[in-house]
């Protein structure tokens, strides 16, 4: 199948006004076994189990609409619907009067709620009966769309760019690197070939799936895929270079991303390789594979999915990797046992093999996080991360970065901090932007950008990434040179382990700083696979840093991470 046409608006999985009895097509059916049986209905999540939906009362129709409704804020706007499953995951099934009756009796659901439903398997029972699993997706009603964020990581020459060319784009690679030109930012990754910065593209699906990117046969602008889009994927693409090694990982810490797209290219499995692995399980971030390049080397005769499971179950041995083959293995990679498999995709950029599979996995994404944490985090006082910074003539100052917790708005008083000497400065937000499209506000784990102005009389700081938004009556400025932190070692360079004196580039979120190693508590030393407690001085300027928050620090070869445990304020005299 050729996956530029497998969200096509005339693909006979996607529900129409036509009758349900022709939703089905053969390609999109699989035979279960009759003693098939899934986990029990989950109590909370997007996951709702249906025995059968037929004639309901207008009482109980009312229900199963707030029954509906709940499920997808659960999803953030998505929830899966299995037709013909009891609570207790049992695959009873139904005849085809009965579940024609009961897709009919969801759609009038959907239809009351704005939202769409899109088909995406129909499983056949050996007992003659068949089970349905129906996507329920609900548009939202402003312009803060759900957006997920994947960074792209992989070593050097694995096709990263490639890949997030033919994806957004639409067009197969010519196999001498055609589909990646329009990743690079500048003239020295055009003559090498070489990612040496980060980047970032969007891909935008409406609300039945259709790819927005190359649906209506135009070019389309970054803003104009937003504006058409119900759900978008932005893709990081990162540098796989060990020389831009800084920026990667900076990029992975500061834009928190809701998934990494680890790109290993067959036959060359590498140093490299293993180090984004631990770079990915030291942030704790959910993962999925990609093995490029397998209409060069078969994925099997190379070996290297052979060594990459093994390399894998060394890394985690709770997580099973599994090869995805064919739509019917995104059963298993649904929400309640989605965390216990690492999926592994094998796709060729120049002849498309795979990439609809991808591309239908990335549609199904939702993000790591429940309506109730939303609310309890928008509840509380906001913090805006600082990540980029840009200077637009005629407009002034803008920031772009993660809103960790709280809500921000147009015209909101603020400080940006901190300064030199730990201070912050105040000021107000005039506009904000999200995925280039202007927007009223921003939510808990949204990215934005911000035109800021600070209102401050005397000298204004450079702004900086690692700085922070916080709101103009928080006191809470911790401006802070010293840190506590109880940190394990993953790996060192030497026998002798980290000592007293010992200097490293920290990460935490946005901050990107040298801090050095002024004791460690109860012993002498660190070596490779120890923990311990270290008092840490910031080489340069005061960071915020609050406690509990996840730190990364990198020297060479010597890595390890750790959580701040204890923060020593700056103090005026």
């Amino acid at each position: 199948m050729d996956f530029l046409s497998l969200f096509d608006p005339s693909d006979e999985t996607q529900t129409d006004d036509t009758d349900e009895t022709e939703t089905f097509s053969s390609s999109d059916t699989e035979s279960i076994d009759i003693n098939a049986k899934l986990p029990p209905e989950p109590e909370y999540g997007n996951i709702e189990y249906k025995l059968k939906l037929i004639n309901p009362s207008k009482q109980r129709l009312d229900h199963l609409v707030t029954q509906m409704k709940w499920r997808l804020q659960e999803g953030s706007g998505e929830c899966f619907y299995q037709i013909g499953v009891s609570d207790n995951g049992v695959m009873n099934g139904l005849s085809n009067d009965d579940m024609n009756l009961s897709l009919k009796t969801l759609k009038v659901m959907v239809c009351q709620l704005g939202a769409t439903m899109s088909i995406l398997k129909r499983k056949h029972l050996h007992n003659g009966r068949t089970c349905c699993e129906v996507l329920v997706r609900k548009m939202s009603d402003t312009k803060n769309i759900e957006e997920i964020r994947i960074s792209v990581m992989g070593s050097v020459d694995a096709g990263k760019s490639s890949l997030i060319g033919v994806l957004t784009q639409g067009e197969l690679d010519n196999g001498r690197g055609k589909a990646r030109l329009n990743m690079f930012r500048h003239f020295h990754e055009i003559k090498s070939g070489r990612t040496s910065c980060v980047s970032h593209e969007v891909l935008g699906f409406d609300e039945c799936g259709n790819v927005i990117n190359y649906k209506y046969n135009e070019m389309m602008t970054a803003e104009k895929i937003g504006e058409r889009s119900s759900k978008l994927i932005s893709l990081m693409d990162l540098a796989g270079h060990r020389r831009y090694m800084k920026t990667t990982v900076q990029a992975v810490s500061g834009y928190a991303p809701h998934f990494i797209a680890l790109v290993v290219a067959c036959g060359n499995l590498n140093q490299m390789t293993i180090e984004n692995i631990q770079i990915i399980k030291a942030f704790k971030i959910p993962f999925f594979v990609i093995l490029t390049k397998c209409d060069l080397v078969s994925p099997d005769d190379s070996g290297t999915l052979k060594q990459l499971i093994q390399l894998l179950n060394e890394v985690d041995n709770k997580k099973i990797p599994l090869v995805i083959t064919a739509t019917d293995n995104f059963r298993l990679l649904d929400n309640v046992n989605g965390n216990k498999y690492i999926p592994i995709f094998c796709v060729s950029n120049v002849t498309g093999v795979g990439l609809d599979l991808v591309q239908k996995y990335l549609y199904m994404l939702t993000p790591n996080i429940n309506e109730g944490e939303r609310q309890r985090l928008e509840k509380e006082s906001p913090e805006f991360h600082i990540d980029e910074i840009f200077r637009v003539q005629g407009v002034g100052t803008i920031i772009g970065g993660l809103l960790v917790k709280g809500l921000i708005y147009e015209r909101m008083k603020v400080k940006c901090g901190p300064g030199p000497n730990g201070e912050f400065y105040k000021g107000q937000i005039k506009s904000i932007h999200r995925n280039k499209f202007p927007c009223k506000n921003i939510r808990p784990n949204q990215s934005a950008s911000i035109c800021l102005a600070l209102n401050s009389k005397e000298k204004l700081p450079i702004l900086r990434s690692g700085m922070v938004l916080i709101a103009d009556n928080d006191d809470s400025e911790m401006s802070s040179v010293f840190f506590q932190a109880t940190i394990a070692v993953i790996q060192h360079s030497s026998l002798r382990g980290i000592k007293k004196g010992f200097q490293t580039t920290v990460h935490m979120g946005s901050i990107r700083q040298t801090a050095v190693v002024e004791g460690i508590f109860g012993r002498d030393s660190l070596k490779s696979n120890e923990t311990g407690s270290c008092l840490f001085r910031f080489l340069i300027r005061p960071e915020f840093v609050k406690v509990g928050m996840s730190l990364l620090f990198r020297d060479g070869k010597t890595k390890g991470v750790g959580v701040v445990t204890q923060i020593f304020p700056l103090h005026d005299d």
